[in-house]
């Protein structure tokens, strides 16, 4: 689902960006600090840190080795590093950062309560742990339109649809934190606009194979993408030429700190 650079800076990466910012805002990152992003994909998060803060040093590990050379190869400033790693066993000393963030990954990884204690044991004593994940199941409304037509064209692409997906909706990621032993846990929603160029702009992504939405796409005839195809004009331009289009997402964010 998630493995070609190129294709996921097309169908989610820009949208990264977006949401990046008001994360950083929110994890209440400052200057000096050492911050870890967990899942750093094509390095959008840290990417927000280092043009935030003057002082700040970002570490960012990914499964995807693809992700990493592509994030290593846009970073020209020293003070932000990528490497593999797994969120579930982070290859770091106890508390070795005063941030730790995850931007759009927490709920795509297996075990979550095995990787959120380890972010948790990474960070120092009194340091915040944030992450945000998009609301799929009412806010993202890139995904949420994919997902009603791919489902009107066929009902069994409902168990695919990421509304499912844990620690999606409201108050999930809070329980999370909680539950981790975390303290002043504080849960809000970030917006974001998506514009896109055309139709085919919005569309054409989805075929690249990036995601669940991508992952499913792909699997369909060539003769069922193109009637989805269909669909998805129909619901997002009527009966009106191709225009640019714009969709709102919002996402789900949250941060706790680790007790003394």
């Amino acid at each position: 689902m998630f493995s070609e650079a190129d294709a996921y800076e097309r169908f989610m990466g820009r949208w990264s960006r977006l949401l990046a910012p008001p994360l950083v805002e929110f994890a209440q990152v400052r200057e000096g600090d050492a911050v870890l992003d967990v899942g750093s994909g094509m390095g959008a998060l840290a990417f927000a840190v280092r043009d935030a803060m003057k002082t700040a040093h970002v570490t960012g590990i990914d499964l995807s080795a693809a992700y990493v050379a592509h994030a290593n190869a846009e970073n020209t400033d020293p003070r932000v590093h990528f490497t593999t790693g797994d969120a579930q066993a982070l290859s770091f000393p106890d508390a070795r950062f005063d941030r730790t963030i995850s931007l759009l990954v927490v709920n795509f990884v297996p075990d979550r309560e095995r990787a959120l204690k380890e972010m948790t044991r990474v960070t120092k004593p009194g340091g915040v742990i944030s992450a945000a994940v998009w609301d799929y199941g009412e806010g993202m409304q890139m995904l949420r339109v994919f997902w009603d037509e791919a489902v009107g064209l066929d009902a069994t692409a409902a168990m695919r649809n990421e509304a499912h997906m844990p620690l999606c909706k409201k108050g999930e990621l809070a329980a999370a934190w909680r539950q981790a032993g975390l303290h002043d846990v504080s849960e809000t929603s970030l917006r974001v606009t998506l514009r896109f160029a055309s139709f085919d702009d919005y569309w054409e992504p989805f075929q690249l194979g990036q995601g669940p939405a991508g992952a499913y796409v792909a699997r369909l005839p060539r003769e069922r993408q193109t009637e989805l195809g269909q669909r998805l004009r129909r619901r997002l331009l009527g009966a009106e030429a191709d225009h640019p289009i714009e969709l709102q997402a919002s996402a789900w964010a949250v941060r706790g700190t680790r007790g003394q």
